[in-house]
């Protein structure tokens, strides 16, 4: 399962601990179950202040390293602000930004396919 969730949580400034703890429980439920998970990680802009962005990315890093899931750094790195990327309203990614963002996603997904683990999908 690829988790790439947050961004509107950083946007709005929903309590960092909030965040957290829905992600754990996703992560949680899914390794319950027997899915992998890969973690993708957001960032929140600082219109909520220095602190709340700091810990923001660093409830992304706690989730992963508490269960042990594969990290995603922040891939909309390449996208944000570029408009070559993004739609007309400068937010969503269009086709040539979601194609970077599946080169980004690649090198962390494919190890995960290649497991025995997951059953070596590919």
């Amino acid at each position: 399962m690829i988790l790439a969730i947050g961004i509107n949580d950083g946007l709005r400034g929903v309590p960092v601990a909030t965040v957290e703890r829905n992600i754990m429980t996703m992560v949680e439920r899914a390794k319950s179950r027997g899915i992998a998970v890969l973690l993708c990680a957001m960032e929140a802009p600082p219109i909520g202040g220095l602190n709340y962005t700091i810990e923001f990315h660093r409830a992304f890093t706690r989730v992963a390293d508490r269960h042990g899931v594969a990290l995603v750094p922040f891939f909309l790195l390449r996208i944000v602000g570029n408009p070559d990327l993004n739609l007309g309203d400068r937010f969503h990614p269009n086709a040539a930004g979601h194609r970077v963002i599946a080169d980004t996603l690649w090198p962390y997904l494919r190890p995960m396919l290649l497991s025995p683990a997951t059953g070596g999908a590919l």
